[in-house]
């Protein structure tokens, strides 16, 4: 479940991950670098669903020490990803007592940067609602992060917000605080995982742009009104 929390101009944004790792009672086996990714990755689209972008982050090891270096590569290789330099990374690893599964949160400080539009966008869906074994082995419909971020920065799109665990229905009715009529072009009860897909405000006149730039996995959030 996401929470985000605002104090003056700061925004603190968290996500973590438990039993996925390298450990052998873990319930998901992924790489370490693979799961500190996808951690930094919800993280970060949270701080961009606030119009925030993150100047520190906190590494949470439930570990191990072996384990740190491995979670700080994935964090790396996730802003590696987007094209930007990762913010200052500091934080802490369980060294006492040995863990039988892995545990992991990774949590974000970021100021506003930009303004957040509530009206006058179309929401759309961006990636597939996917979790555990599927977010590593049909990783061509997770949502594109870099592509959300050129969108974001070039006003192709308004505003995005990830979809947790609860899914799309729940996530969207939150978002826009009404019930929705949502298509069926996804399932919109299934978990999104580690933000496997998003939505995304648009302005009516960068509809076509946004298709255009995102290419496949984008579907309605509504089902459209017959004229």
């Amino acid at each position: 479940m996401r929470h985000e929390l605002k104090i003056d101009e700061w925004v603190i944004t968290s996500d973590n991950s438990a039993a996925i790792g390298e450990k052998t009672q873990d319930a998901v086996a992924a790489p370490d670098r693979v799961t500190a990714k996808f951690a930094a990755r919800v993280a970060l689209l949270e701080q961009w669903a606030a119009g925030s972008e993150p100047e520190v982050i906190l590494l949470h090891n439930f570990s191990g020490e072996a384990q740190w270096g491995r979670y700080v590569e994935g964090i790396n290789e996730q802003f590696k990803e987007i094209g930007i330099k990762t913010p200052q990374l500091t934080g802490s690893s369980e060294t006492n007592m040995p863990t039988l599964q892995s545990g992991v949160a990774v949590t974000m400080l970021g100021r506003q940067k930009r303004e957040l539009p509530a009206e006058g966008l179309q929401w759309f869906i961006y990636g597939k609602p996917l979790v555990g074994p599927d977010v590593l082995n049909k990783r061509e419909q997770i949502a594109d992060i870099r592509k959300i971020y050129d969108a974001l920065n070039k006003g192709i799109i308004e505003r995005v917000w990830p979809v947790g665990s609860k899914g799309i229905a729940s996530e969207a009715e939150r978002l826009l605080r009404r019930k929705l009529d949502l298509s069926e072009e996804v399932d919109s009860e299934l978990s999104g995982g580690p933000a496997s897909c998003v939505l995304i405000g648009v302005r009516p006149e960068q509809i076509r742009a946004m298709k255009q730039h995102f290419g496949v996995y984008v579907y309605s959030l509504e089902t459209e009104t017959p004229r």
